[in-house]
């Protein structure tokens, strides 16, 4: 994960994924994304939604080389905290689209605990190829 862009509520930041086996990979769609208390810790408030800004393509990642997303966090003051109730997060999770393997990646912000559908928290873009 890299370095956060701001932008007017929200911050933006890029979510590289790297080949490390030998021979090269495929990912199609978007990752799965979640605020959890913990590794293998239970889900804080809802899971990233589905940005469509770019549309889903089959990305294919040679050994060693890199593909992207980009994930916004949305500014947790921006929802009354009746609606939020606002708590620092510590850990994201991190499916790549169409594994069952999670990752864990250490990531402070504060988030909505509350998994209402007016509170969205983080949405995330479809991979794309290369890095952020």
């Amino acid at each position: 994960m890299g370095q956060g862009n701001g932008a007017a509520g929200s911050a933006y930041y890029p979510v590289d994924f790297t080949n490390t086996s030998g021979g090269a990979c495929t990912l199609f769609g978007y990752p799965g994304v979640s605020f959890v208390t913990g590794v293998g810790g239970a889900k804080i408030g809802r899971a990233a939604s589905r940005n469509p800004a770019f549309g889903s393509e089959l990305v294919t990642i040679a050994a060693g080389r890199v593909a992207h997303s980009t994930l916004q966090v949305v500014n947790a003051e921006n929802f009354p905290n009746a609606t939020c109730h606002r708590v620092t997060a510590h850990w994201l999770k991190i499916y790549p689209p169409n594994q069952t393997a999670p990752l864990y990646l250490s990531f402070s912000a504060p988030t909505c605990s509350r998994r209402a559908k007016s509170v969205n928290i983080l949405a995330v873009e479809a991979v794309r190829p290369g890095s952020s």
